[in-house]
């Protein structure tokens, strides 16, 4: 395949010694972004131009990328996040995706338990007493037989539902779709989501982010928590008004929350971190060595297998 031109726009890809010499083993023409830096509009379009397949990540494509690039004809993505791409842009211009949905699903589901444990344990509020020489051991809560609600039932979502089957919790699950047979081998009880948000304990959010998503969790539905209920976030940060979150953290209106995905990367308002019971993480869900490496071969794989965008999409679904 040496006559295939192929583009790795992501930096942290480029930089993997692993991942790198996977690729170069099938495509010794590849072209990385070693300059480390974040491309976009005509600085990523001068990157693709002249290849005919790339491996993109955190890079916007839209209508106008597409446009500019004729000869590409596939994008493999790196991640398993769609929301960068316009995926009505790319069939229109006749570009097909290679994805993998849930590569990361473990290491995503692993971060959100290990949350969930710290902060019903009080663990962040603890750390910062102890560094600021407060010696005193408040009592905290066990996960075990809490009520958790689960926001999307995806690959994540069940991944995280097994991992909580020996807390013996109650779980509750709100999604578009109907996973019955999951729903009954599990003994999760399906429930609109006002219902979730009013009943449980933890609610963790485990959708993608498009147009019916976006502040999902707004004033009024984070209004409905229980004011001993913990929040968590690894999908996408413009899911939940933050604004609205931090007063009720500020007020003692929700127990705690855990983030690990914000609006705006890096957060500019540090609002957030300055509270007690706020445990937040730069975006680190999928990073780890197992996660990178599974998410870097499923792209790579998706550079010689692919599809029509919308379809491969609906085939992925958790």
């Amino acid at each position: 395949m040496s006559d295939i031109r192929v583009a790795v726009a992501s930096r942290s890809f480029s930089r993997h010694p692993v991942l790198r010499q996977e690729v170069l083993e099938q495509f010794p023409n590849a072209t990385f972004n070693d300059a480390g830096v974040s491309l976009k509009g005509d600085a990523l379009i001068e990157f693709l131009a002249g290849h005919d397949r790339a491996i993109t990540a955190l890079e916007k494509l839209d209508h106008s990328v597409f446009a500019a690039l004729p000869d590409l004809k596939v994008i493999s993505k790196y991640g398993v996040g769609l929301d960068m791409i316009d995926l009505d842009a790319m069939t229109s211009h006749g570009v097909h995706l290679g994805w993998t949905g849930g590569v990361n699903r473990r290491s995503v589901a692993e971060l959100a338990l290990s949350f969930a444990i710290a902060l019903l344990r009080l663990v962040p509020e603890n750390i910062r007493e102890v560094r600021d020489g407060v010696w005193r051991q408040e009592r905290g809560r066990e996960l075990s037989h809490r009520t958790v609600g689960i926001i999307g039932c995806g690959h994540v979502g069940k991944d995280l539902i097994r991992l909580l089957q020996p807390f013996k919790c109650e779980i509750l699950v709100h999604d578009v779709r109907a996973f019955p047979s999951f729903y009954k081998t599990h003994g999760v009880t399906p429930v609109p989501l006002e219902e979730l948000l009013s009943r449980s304990e933890i609610v963790s959010l485990h959708v993608p982010l498009d147009d019916t998503t976006r502040q999902l969790l707004n004033a009024e539905r984070l209004g409905l928590m229980r004011p001993d209920a913990i929040l968590l976030n690894l999908a996408r940060g413009d899911l939940v008004d933050e604004t609205a979150l931090a007063g009720m953290l500020e007020d003692g209106r929700l127990f705690g929350a855990g983030f690990d995905v914000f609006a705006n990367e890096p957060p500019t308002d540090m609002r957030l971190f300055s509270l007690p019971r706020f445990l937040g993480t730069p975006h680190i869900g999928g990073t780890t060595e197992e996660g990178v490496l599974a998410m870097g071969r499923a792209a790579i794989q998706g550079l010689t297998e692919f599809g029509q965008p919308h379809e491969i999409v609906k085939g992925q679904q958790g």
